[in-house]
């Protein structure tokens, strides 16, 4: 009877790899379990590898500097389905050498995070435009090393580009932030703050070209004026007043948006410039300031 029981015993890696085990157990395992559960026996390291070779996410957020460099290299290896890499966390210590390899083979990438990457180059942007023409979200804050050729390549490059962190980029200037307007007119989101290299010139060019532009940041800019900050009021208004214009029609629709105006425009889910002159009932339309 004993004999019998111990040939029905099985165990978790008995189970399927890839019908059971990676599609409904280890999706839902954060990333550090993972790299904890590969130390166990080899039949778990191959498992983690085959899995890693499949994952289409990976963030590192979780492991900041626990992982070394060549267990990054390693884990990585094999994956070609890349289409979000974030590495935000690693920025003492992910080099070139690291990523390019990790970008040269996966040209499906969408989303990529470098902010706070430091230690990278210019060179790890042009890869990044050159093999990720499908990139549509990028993080680029506090990488002081972009220079304007590089973010140049991404523009001609990387036209689905939709969202765009620049923070404290600061050899960027004018000239680099309006060739980008004039490539990505598909933008969503542009931060250029804690950059005194940005002026009226690359404001007046985003607004005139991103016409789906959602959230622009020019916290420290500092020589950004006011007039082209009234040159960006001046487009959006035209929304609020074809916004007001349409909903007229419906009494209660009406209502709805009367009432969130009144709470700082938080009805707007995007805010698409749009051209022509605003109408008069808006110069009355004043957000609320909250403390």
């Amino acid at each position: 009877m004993d004999e019998e029981a111990k040939m029905q015993t099985f165990h978790l890696l008995d189970l399927p790899w890839e019908d059971v085990l990676i599609p409904h157990i280890l999706c839902h395992l954060p990333l550090h379990h993972l790299v904890r559960l590969q130390r166990v026996s080899k039949q778990f390291h191959s498992l983690i590898q085959v899995y890693l070779s499949n994952c289409r996410t990976f963030h590192l957020s979780t492991l900041g500097l626990c992982i070394p460099r060549e267990s990054f290299c390693s884990m990585l290896k094999d994956n070609k389905v890349l289409q979000n890499l974030s590495l935000q966390s690693c920025s003492e210590w992910v080099t070139d050498k690291e990523l390019l390899p990790v970008v040269g083979q996966n040209q499906h990438l969408q989303k990529v995070d470098l902010s706070g990457c430091t230690c990278l180059t210019r060179h790890s942007l042009v890869a990044v435009s050159l093999s990720c023409m499908h990139l549509q979200h990028l993080g680029l804050a506090h990488c002081e090393w972009v220079d304007s050729l590089s973010l140049r390549s991404l523009a001609d490059h990387c036209r689905e580009l939709q969202s765009i962190d620049l923070t404290a980029c600061r050899q960027l200037k004018d000239d680099a932030i309006c060739y980008l307007a004039r490539k990505c007119l598909k933008l969503k989101s542009l931060s250029l703050a804690v950059n005194a290299n940005i002026t009226d010139e690359s404001v007046e060019e985003v607004a005139k070209n991103c016409r789906g532009l959602e959230q622009l940041d020019l916290t420290g800019c500092l020589r950004v004026r006011n007039q082209s900050i009234r040159y960006i009021v001046f487009f959006f208004k035209g929304l609020f007043a074809t916004l007001v214009q349409t909903l007229t029609t419906c009494l209660s629709t009406l209502l709805i948006f009367s009432l969130c105006l009144q709470d700082s425009f938080r009805v707007l889910p995007k805010a698409t410039i749009l051209e022509g002159e605003p109408l008069s009932q808006c110069d009355r339309i004043k957000p609320r300031v909250t403390t």
